[in-house]
C-alpha cells in the first residue's frame, strides 16, 4: 500500500468510533438485544465484541512498532462472546474503551514514520507475514463492517416487529 492509501485508511480509522455513535443513535433500545439468528451477535454483543477487538488491535499496533518480528495473542472472538457472557457487559463502558483505544492509537499512527509500516509480526491466524499496512488495512474496515451488520440487524429486527 502506498503513502497516500495508508494515509486515506489511517484517517478512516480515525473516523471509526464517531461512525460507531452515529450508527448506534439509529438503533432502537428494543433492538439491542435481539439476535437474527441464536448464533449470530445481537447488536449489544457487537458493541462488546468490537471493545474487546479494539483493545486486542491497540496491544498489537504497539507490538508491530515496538517488537517487529515477535508474535501476536489469538483469540476466539466467538467463544469469548459466549464464555465471557457479553449480554452481561456494560455498554457505556464498551463503549468507552473502544473510544480510547482509537483515539490513542489513531494518536500514535500519526507520529509513526514511514518506515515502522514495513515491520511485521506473526499472527496464530494469519499464514506468512502479518505487516502492519495489513493491520491498517483490517482496522480501518473493522468497526465500517460491524455497522453494516447492526445496520443489517436493525432491519430485520423491524421486519419481525
Amino acid at each position: 500500500m502506498n503513502t497516500q492509501e495508508r494515509n486515506e485508511k489511517i484517517e478512516l480509522y480515525g473516523r471509526g468510533f464517531d461512525l460507531l455513535k452515529a450508527a448506534l443513535a439509529e438503533v432502537p433500545q428494543e433492538a439491542m438485544k435481539w439476535k437474527p439468528e441464536p448464533k449470530e451477535w445481537s447488536v449489544h454483543e457487537i458493541i462488546i465484541h468490537i471493545a474487546d477487538s479494539e483493545t486486542n488491535s491497540a496491544l498489537r499496533a504497539r507490538k508491530l512498532i515496538v517488537e517487529p518480528g515477535g508474535t501476536l495473542m489469538g483469540y476466539d472472538q466467538d467463544k469469548w462472546a459466549t464464555e465471557l457472557n457479553y449480554h452481561e457487559h456494560n455498554l457505556e463502558d464498551a463503549l468507552e474503551a473502544t473510544r480510547i483505544a482509537r483515539k490513542t492509537t489513531y494518536e500514535l499512527l500519526k507520529r509513526q514514520p514511514e518506515e515502522v509500516f514495513t515491520h511485521w509480526i506473526k499472527h496464530p491466524e494469519v499464514e506468512g507475514q502479518y505487516t502492519f499496512d495489513k493491520w491498517v488495512d483490517i482496522y480501518s474496515r473493522h468497526i465500517p463492517g460491524h455497522i453494516e451488520q447492526i445496520k443489517n440487524n436493525v432491519t430485520l429486527w423491524k421486519a419481525q416487529q
